[in-house]
């Protein structure tokens, strides 16, 4: 008979406990939010000065707003992830796991690009690779939990929408 905590079965068939569920919750939200911190630090540099003399367009919305949309697109990044992680384990959702990393470096590297060294040519061609990303990490999470996709489409809505404004700012700035 194999025990659910043989460690030579793979993850998708040990069962978590609940303390190894809320720390893999814990974990993967602060994965999101260190994210998030590496990507306000290069936006910091520019947002107050730079950012406000560029041009943008009419449909650019208020400075306010985004760190609240930030703040709740990290921690539903966080929680689709745990919950991919938590349906298929480490091994099982390798791929998955892996796009959702690869599309955290890409988006801390916009802010760099974009904010860090005031370069929207250069985030607007990176940005459409992070959205490539986003979209192949949302496929993979959708084959694996309905719930983690769902949780992870705001991310790619917003994101579809920073492609527009970041050609639109591009464009108003050559």
């Amino acid at each position: 008979m194999r025990m659910a905590t043989d460690h030579s079965l793979p993850d998708s068939d040990r069962r978590l406990t609940a303390g190894q569920q809320i720390c893999g919750l814990i974990g993967l939200i602060a994965l999101c939010f260190s994210a998030a911190g590496l990507g306000a630090a290069a936006t910091a540099t520019s947002v107050r000065g730079w950012y406000q003399t560029i041009v943008k367009p009419d449909w650019n919305p208020p400075d306010w707003l985004f760190g609240p949309v930030w703040s709740a697109l990290y921690l539903l990044m966080g929680i689709a992830a745990w919950l991919v992680w938590r349906r298929s384990g480490w091994s099982g959702a390798r791929a998955a796991m892996n796009w959702f990393c690869l599309q955290l470096m890409l988006n801390v590297l916009w802010s760099v690009l974009f904010f860090g060294l005031r370069r929207p040519d250069w985030a607007l061609i990176e940005i459409v690779l992070l959205w490539a990303a986003i979209f192949i990490t949302w496929r993979t999470f959708k084959a694996r939990s309905t719930a983690a996709a769902w949780l992870f489409s705001p991310y790619l809505v917003w994101t579809t929408f920073a492609v527009t404004l970041n050609f639109a700012i591009w464009r108003l700035n050559l």
